[in-house]
């Protein structure tokens, strides 16, 4: 299919709303009269302008026979009716009335009821596609599931951003796949891999051997897939292209590496590094980490202030505070400790604290991690992190003041910082 429609825009400018209806109209309007359409989209902790696009989406496609939304959640709480009506941006009574015939749905990846086996991905292929990456600890085949309801479908659209992502790169594209409609298993494996492979040569990579293994479980899907694949910056598109999910999510990507990843020429001591309100656990909110460990120095501390997050994880927190937050040679040099705990745990575990060594029983991380947030301090010390008191940070007091080796991120979690020797390396 290649890309069939695109938009993009010059650096400070944004795609305007008629551009956008336009592109959709090019790449999507006619071509699916008929069929029964499912959307996936991204759940409250992805900035995206989904009310628009809903809107639109909703517009273009009048002529199918069929038109369904999922939100692609992953392993993230379940969202209520009032949730996912505030997420495409209509109330109870457009629901029920000029949108009674588009069916709103959550994934359910914990249900075994809800999930269908499509394939298989061997051992032996994760191996191979993981390289000197690979590690016992990964296990053996992995069951390719995913949420069933998409089978009954003529046509599956991915609507998403694509931003740089610890996990796997750049995100978007068949992400909301797998882990974004699958079953746990795919979800631990690629999360851990990523963990193996760690953040600093992860993130901002475009390929990358998770972002294989998740197209070789796309490539297990018998339902075909087109990709909307948008590049925003603030609150606006800045990109959108729609194709095949690896043609359009290539040319995002690309775009995304121009217009998400701020260059630095030195690392920095202290980041204060502000979670938005989006991210209402640390499950999501360490995100505001993840992109700033690149440009910190080593011995240096980055301070995830997220003044109203008071919660770890909805779902993980009993095994997050079994595991806590630590290097990853912490948990592999001590692995029977830990190896019956789940490797997406364990990967978050490591993603947070960073990169560093485990040594004669003694962890020796390269950065220091804080938490100024309603997690209590006891809470903090025990799961390995630093403690800061919020109400004790006044944010305007630590803007300005890089020439110091302090930066400060007012919105944190979407733009990547990176070292300018990194991209010269």
């Amino acid at each position: 299919m290649a890309v069939i429609a695109q938009a993009t825009v010059a650096n400070e400018a944004y795609l305007t709303e008629e551009t956008i209806r336009a592109t959709l109209e090019s790449g999507l309007g006619g071509r699916l009269a008929g069929a029964k359409i499912l959307v996936l989209i991204p759940d409250h902790t992805r900035t995206v302008p989904l009310p628009m696009l809903f809107r639109l989406m909703v517009e273009v496609l009048r002529d199918t026979r069929q038109l369904d939304f999922m939100v692609a959640l992953g392993t993230h709480p379940w969202l209520s009716d009032d949730s996912i009506n505030r997420l495409v941006g209509i109330t109870a009574e457009e629901r029920a009335e000029r949108y009674r015939h588009i069916g709103l749905l959550n994934h359910a990846w914990d249900n075994p009821d809800a999930l269908a086996t499509i394939g298989t991905l061997t051992q032996a292929q994760i191996q191979q596609i993981a390289g000197d990456a690979w590690h016992p600890s990964l296990g053996g085949d992995v069951p390719v599931r995913i949420n069933k309801t998409a089978l009954d479908y003529d046509q599956i659209i991915i609507l998403g951003p694509t931003f740089p992502h610890e996990v796997v790169g750049f995100s978007g594209g068949a992400k909301y796949l797998f882990p974004g409609i699958s079953g746990a298993d795919m979800i631990n494996v690629t999360h851990w891999l990523g963990a193996l492979i760690t953040i600093m040569n992860t993130i901002g990579i475009k390929d990358t051997p998770v972002r294989a293994v998740i197209n070789a479980a796309a490539d297990c899907l018998p339902v075909p897939v087109t990709l909307v694949s948008l590049v925003v910056v603030g609150e606006q598109l800045a990109g959108m292209f729609i194709g095949d999910q690896i043609s359009a999510w290539n040319a995002a990507a690309d775009l995304s590496s121009e217009r998400h990843i701020t260059w630095v020429e030195q690392p920095y001591q202290q980041v204060l590094s502000c979670a938005p309100p989006m991210y209402d656990e640390l499950w999501t909110g360490a995100k505001a980490m993840y992109k700033l460990e690149p440009a910190t120095a080593d011995g240096g501390e980055i301070i995830v202030y997220a003044p109203h997050l008071e919660t770890v994880s909805h779902v993980h927190g009993k095994y997050i505070y079994e595991a806590g937050y630590h290097v990853r040679d912490y948990y592999l040099k001590q692995w029977e400790r830990f190896k019956h705990l789940p490797l997406g745990v364990l990967a978050h575990g490591t993603h947070l604290r960073g990169s560093g060594s485990y040594e004669d029983g003694v962890e020796y991380p390269r950065i220091n991690v804080t938490l100024a947030s309603r997690v209590s301090e006891q809470d903090c010390r025990s799961l390995g992190l630093g403690y800061l008191d919020p109400r004790e940070i006044t944010v305007s007091e630590w803007l300005g003041r890089e020439d110091e080796g302090i930066l400060c991120v007012p919105k944190a979690g979407e733009m990547l910082y990176r070292l300018n020797a990194q991209r010269r390396a």
